[in-house]
């Protein structure tokens, strides 16, 4: 039978989520997860693939802002809910809707696209590229002191527990969030209703998990950080060794950070505090008396590629000033091959077809990864992935587009 490409009706959402819940084990999440899901649906985002009456694929899209080098909130596709049913595998559907779905996103005129992938494989071949990487760790707190920054003690920051779900105080974490989006690259600026997802999407009463916890660093009245976390106790004939699970953690400031950290280490009848999807520049990892206890681990994050090449690299700002030729090649996107001329600097860039000599040639995928800055070009280079034509073209770029802070992607979608 045919298979049937096409943008989701609304009369079709369950059995379209329904079939990606079945590719990805059958396992839903709690009922507040799904409504929120739903809620933050973009259905006239989102294709199916259909054999017959049955949904064998399925793609979205949400509509985000990411922050880039240089402060600004570029328009881009979060790509999400990817799923190709067990029994049509190996029949072009995922490479169907990777091709709609990247033209409706240039048509929408949205430079860059976004995803977090499953099997990291599987999105090369489409132009991603891993532009951020995630830090988890488990500090094993019995053994392991938090630092406060010298001369910090007695700044007047307070901790003060609060409901998590208290609207006023999700404004003034959401807030936090937002001046964090403006200094760190690769973070989405959250739309309204996205501020629920700290919330609703917690794991609260799952697996053994404590109700979701908030702990506020406030300084004369003002709310300059604040966590969310779990705790899960755990008992054993020696006594207590519960786990704290970070969910979330923000602050203005080195002393809110570090008194926060200091709170999460210490909580009474826990030893072991875990972290996962930090950033790999994370304070905690300067703050801690022994991070080698901390048993860190780093992995890929965040993929991007770039949907339209000149906009995008137009649209962020540059470390030192710039002036290359970039060779690009880009099968899945043959609108982006060719040389492209990059003239920029800490105010701002342009980008051009150009017919001058490329000084220097790499793929689409490896210019992904060197866009937030996570992933010097220098580096793509010594790995045989980058190739220099003019002596010294490579080590000036990959400066120009490094980043003094680490790209962060703070929560999935």
């Amino acid at each position: 039978m045919t298979l049937d490409l096409r943008v989701l009706r609304a009369s079709e959402y369950d059995s379209w989520h329904e079939a990606l819940e079945l590719a990805f084990g059958g396992v839903g999440g709690t009922v507040g997860d799904q409504e929120l899901m739903r809620d933050l649906a973009e259905v006239d985002r989102s294709i199916g693939v259909w054999d017959g009456a049955e949904c064998v694929g399925t793609t979205s899209a949400y509509s985000f802002r990411l922050s880039v080098p240089g402060g600004a909130q570029v328009p881009t596709a979060g790509v999400t809910r990817v799923s190709v049913a067990a029994t049509h595998r190996r029949r072009g559907v995922l490479t169907s809707m990777m091709r709609r779905q990247l033209d409706d996103v240039r048509a929408l005129g949205e430079p860059l696209a976004v995803l977090t992938a499953s099997e990291p494989e599987i999105y090369g071949r489409f132009g991603y590229g891993v532009a951020s990487d995630a830090l988890s760790a488990e500090i094993d707190t019995s053994r392991v002191q938090v630092r406060i920054p010298d001369g910090a003690d007695g700044d007047g920051v307070r901790l003060r527990r609060v409901p998590a779900d208290d609207p006023e105080v999700r404004e003034a974490c959401e807030a936090l969030y937002a001046a964090e989006v403006a200094r760190r690259p690769g973070m989405p600026a959250r739309r309204p209703g996205w501020e629920r997802l700290p919330v609703v999407g917690s794991g609260a009463a799952r697996d053994g998990l404590s109700a979701l916890q908030c702990v506020l660093a406030e300084r004369d009245g003002e709310v300059v950080g604040f966590t969310l976390f779990h705790n899960r106790p755990e008992w054993d004939v020696s006594g207590p060794k519960g786990t704290v699970e970070l969910r979330d953690l923000h602050a203005a400031d080195p002393v809110a950070c570090a008194e926060l950290w200091r709170f999460l280490c210490g909580i009474d009848l826990t030893s072991t505090l875990r972290v996962r999807s930090r950033p790999v520049d994370d304070a905690f990892r300067y703050l801690v008396s022994d991070f080698r206890r901390c048993e860190p681990r780093v992995r890929d994050d965040l993929y991007l590629r770039p949907v339209e090449v000149a906009p995008a690299l137009e649209a962020r700002t540059y470390r030192t000033p710039v002036d290359v030729v970039l060779e690009v090649a880009d099968a899945f996107c043959p609108w982006n091959e060719g040389r492209w001329r990059l003239s920029g600097d800490t105010k701002g860039a342009t980008c051009a077809r150009t017919a001058d000599a490329p000084d220097l040639v790499l793929s689409v995928n490896d210019l992904s990864a060197a866009y937030l800055g996570g992933t010097a070009l220098a580096a793509l280079g010594r790995a045989g992935r980058v190739r220099e034509t003019r002596a010294g073209a490579l080590d000036a770029a990959s400066v120009a587009f490094g980043s003094d802070v680490a790209p962060w992607l703070p929560h999935g979608f």
